[in-house]
C-alpha cells in the first residue's frame, strides 16, 4: 500500500535551501567572476546570466521578500492592538517592555563579550596583510534622545508607508489602550481587529507554503556571485564570527531559556528551524517578523499579547548577531593595523555596542553604523571596515538567523514570567504544523 503523504514544510524549505546553495555554486563554476555563459542559437544568443540569475532568480526572490515585507506593518499593527486592548491592567505593558528591553540588552552584552574573547584567543587578524580595495565612510548615528523623539509619529500613515517599526509600535500601543478604555465601542472594534488578525495570519501561512521557491531563488542567486577568493583571504575572520554566532544561538540562548523558564532548549531549537531558514534567506529581521510571530504563538505557545510586542521590538533593537560581528571585527581590525587595545578599550566597546543597539534602532545599514561608532570610540581606523565588507553578506544572513532566535527566546521568557504561555503547545512537537498546510485546490474545505 502506498501513501501520498506530502513532506512537511520544514523539510521542503531545508531541501530548497540546500538545492539553492548547490545550484548557485554550480552556476558560479560555469560563470566565474561575474562572467556570462552564452549559448548561440542562430537568430539570437541565449544568456544564462540574463535569463536565470538576473531574470528568474531575481524576480522570484525579490517578489518573495517584498511579499513578506508587505505583511510586516499590518501584522504588527493589528496583532499589537489585539494584544494591548485585551490587557486588563495597562501597567502590565511597562512591565513587559522593561523585561524585554532588559533581556535584549543583556544578551547583546553577553554576545559582544563572548565574541571579543573568542577573537582574542584565536587572533584572526595576526599576519593578515590586506589592502582595502574599497573605502567606507561612516554615517553619523542619531543620538539616543533623537531616537526616543522619533519613536512618536507625527503622521501614523507616514510611519506605515515607511515601515518605521518603532513608530508603528507606539501608535498601535496607544490605539489599543484607547480601545480598552472605550467600553462597548472599543469592544466592537476589537472584534474586527481579531478577525483581521486571523486573516493576516492565514496570509502568512500562504506565503510560508510558497517559501521553498523563494528560498531556492534567493540562495541560488546569491551563491552564483559570491566572491570565493575573498573568503580565502578572510577565512579565519569569517569562521571566528560564524562560530561565535552558532555558539551564541545554540548554547547561550539555550542556557538563558533553561535557567529562566525551565523549558527544553532542544524543543525550542527544533521549532526555530523554519524561522531561522527564513531569516537566513532574507537577511532581514523585519521581513521575518510574520514568521517569527507565528512560530512564537502557534508553535511555542506564547500569548499574542506578549509576542505582538516583544517580536517587533526585538526585530528593531535586538542586535546580538551584529554585536558578535562588531566584537570580532574590532579585534580583527586592531590586529591588522597592529594597534593594541587596553582592557578599558574593550569595556568601552562592550558598553558602546550594547547601548548603540537601541540608539541606532531602525537606521538603515545599522550594523556598519554601529561598527563605525565602536571603532571611533577606541581610536581604530573606520576605513578598516572596508576589509571585511566582502564577506559580510553571508555573515549578515547568519546573524539575522541568530537575531530572530533571540527575539523568540526573549518572547518565551517574558511570556512564561507573565503566565501568558501555553505549555501544552510548547511540548507538542507537531504544534502549528496543521495550519501550515493549505490545499489551494479546495479553498472552501
Amino acid at each position: 500500500m502506498t501513501t501520498d503523504k506530502k513532506p512537511s514544510l520544514t523539510v521542503r524549505i531545508a531541501v530548497a535551501m540546500v538545492a539553492g546553495i548547490l545550484f548557485g555554486t554550480l552556476l558560479q563554476w560555469l560563470m566565474p567572476n561575474g562572467s556570462d555563459f552564452v549559448i548561440p542559437l542562430g537568430l539570437f544568443d541565449f544568456s544564462l546570466r540574463a535569463f536565470l540569475v538576473d531574470g528568474v532568480f531575481e524576480v522570484i526572490g525579490q517578489i518573495f521578500i517584498s511579499s513578506l515585507k508587505m505583511l510586516v506593518v499590518p501584522l504588527v499593527f493589528v496583532s499589537l492592538i489585539c494584544g494591548t486592548c485585551s490587557l486588563s491592567d495597562t501597567t502590565k505593558l511597562g512591565r513587559i517592555g522593561g523585561k524585554a528591553i532588559g533581556l535584549y540588552l543583556m544578551t547583546t552584552a553577553i554576545a559582544i563579550t563572548f565574541a571579543m574573547t573568542l577573537a582574542l584567543l584565536i587572533s584572526p587578524g595576526e599576519g593578515v596583510n590586506l589592502s582595502a580595495d574599497t573605502s567606507f565612510a561612516g554615517r553619523e548615528a542619531p543620538s539616543l534622545a533623537q531616537v526616543i523623539i522619533n519613536m512618536f509619529p507625527s503622521n501614523p500613515f507616514t510611519a506605515f508607508a515607511q515601515g518605521n517599526m518603532l513608530q508603528v509600535i507606539v501608535f498601535a500601543l496607544l490605539f489599543g489602550i484607547a480601545m480598552a478604555l472605550s467600553g462597548k465601542a472599543g469592544e466592537r472594534i476589537a472584534d474586527i481587529f481579531r478577525d483581521l488578525n486571523e486573516v493576516i495570519m492565514r496570509l502568512v501561512t500562504i506565503l510560508m507554503n510558497l517559501a521553498p521557491y523563494g528560498v531556492f531563488c534567493l540562495l541560488a542567486g546569491l551563491f552564483t556571485d559570491l566572491a570565493l577568493e575573498t573568503f580565502a583571504n578572510l577565512a579565519k575572520y569569517f569562521f571566528v564570527v560564524f562560530a561565535a554566532l552558532v555558539i551564541h544561538a545554540v548554547f547561550t540562548y539555550s542556557a538563558i531559556l533553561k535557567t529562566l523558564t525551565g523549558l527544553s532548549p532542544v524543543m525550542f531549537l527544533k521549532k526555530m528551524r523554519d524561522t531561522a531558514i527564513f531569516a537566513f534567506s532574507t537577511a532581514s529581521s523585519n521581513a521575518t517578523i510574520p514568521v517569527t510571530m507565528e512560530t512564537a504563538t502557534k508553535k511555542m505557545g506564547a500569548n499574542n499579547s506578549i509576542a505582538s510586542f516583544t517580536v517587533p521590538l526585538g526585530a528593531t533593537i535586538n542586535m546580538d548577531g551584529t554585536a558578535i560581528m562588531q566584537g570580532v571585527a574590532t579585534v580583527f581590525i586592531a590586529q591588522v593595523f597592529n594597534q593594541d587595545l587596553t582592557l578599558t578599550d574593550y569595556l568601552m566597546v562592550i558598553m558602546t555596542a550594547t547601548l548603540a543597539s537601541i540608539g541606532t534602532a531602525g537606521v538603515p545599514g545599522v550594523g556598519l553604523i554601529m561598527l563605525a561608532m565602536v571603532l571611533e570610540q577606541v581610536g581604530l581606523p573606520v576605513e578598516g571596515i572596508a576589509l571585511i565588507i566582502g564577506v559580510d553578506r553571508l555573515l549578515d544572513m547568519t546573524r539575522t538567523a541568530v537575531n530572530v532566535t533571540g527575539d523568540t527566546m526573549v518572547t518565551m521568557v517574558v511570556a512564561k514570567s507573565e503566565n501568558e504561555f501555553d505549555a501544552t503547545v510548547f511540548q507538542d512537537s507537531n504544534a502549528g504544523q496543521n495550519i501550515e498546510e493549505i490545499d489551494f485546490l479546495h479553498l472552501k474545505d
